[in-house]
């Protein structure tokens, strides 16, 4: 997932961004809202993650021109930083368009549980285990793995382990999160790096041949949509 993290004091920016990387998100960095508008313009993003307290036009400005502007970016998920405890504050933030928010200071696991739910929120999930035929993709427990019928006297199927490595599991969750529907190949690029990693378009191919060889025994094809980019499906033996 890629995500835009509007925050102006660089050791909190440096710590949040760190965590988010070690998470599997890639994160892009901006000091300030007018920077943040600049690049919203041009490129687009999974989430953003806003604080209020920002120089210049402040965090709640942005989220309200986010919301009225007609950039691609406009209806991706926000999450509002402040360190401001008041009830008013927080309600100013969700009636401008903001979808969550969070009191400085927080907990690294809160915030990333915040943004998995609002990650599912957007793409119509409802739990953090994503599934498609076999497979499932644990988000919060980082596990993967292919689910077997079950067993006589089993109520559930064993979870067959499935090794991913960071760029398999970031394409395979945007996939998941995009099933039916295919994902194309500029979104997976983006999902995958940020400005300060350069990843090329025939990388994606590398990582979708890995990951396409680890889902085939199991059920599920992952098929390249010429011009586009990919998409799970069921093979008739799974169907």
């Amino acid at each position: 997932m890629r995500l835009l993290l509007v925050e102006d004091d660089v050791m909190v920016a440096s710590g949040i961004k760190l965590g988010l990387t070690d998470a599997g998100y890639a994160v892009d960095w901006v000091g300030s809202a007018e920077r943040a508008l600049e690049v919203l313009a041009q490129e687009a993003f999974d989430v953003a993650v806003i604080d209020i307290g920002l120089p210049g036009i402040n965090g709640l400005e942005l989220t309200r021109r986010l919301r009225n502007s007609d950039m691609e970016s406009k209806a991706m998920p926000v999450l509002i930083l402040t360190a401001r405890d008041a009830l008013q504050d927080r309600v100013h933030g969700l009636d401008l368009g903001a979808d969550d928010y969070m009191v400085k200071p927080f907990e690294l696991p809160e915030l990333l549980a915040r943004l998995r739910a609002l990650m599912r929120r957007s793409q119509a999930a409802t739990s953090a285990v994503l599934t498609f035929g076999q497979i499932e993709l644990d988000t919060a427990g980082r596990r993967a793995g292919a689910r077997q019928p079950p067993q006589e006297g089993e109520a559930e199927g064993k979870l067959l382990p499935i090794d991913l490595g960071p760029r398999e599991w970031t394409v395979l969750e945007y996939l998941l999160l995009n099933a039916p529907k295919p994902a194309s190949k500029e979104k997976l690029l983006q999902a995958l790096t940020g400005w300060d990693r350069e990843i090329t378009p025939n990388a994606v191919e590398v990582y979708v041949s890995r990951l396409r060889s680890k889902l085939e025994p199991h059920g599920v094809a992952l098929r390249s949509i010429r011009g586009f980019g990919y998409r799970l499906e069921l093979m008739p033996e799974a169907a």
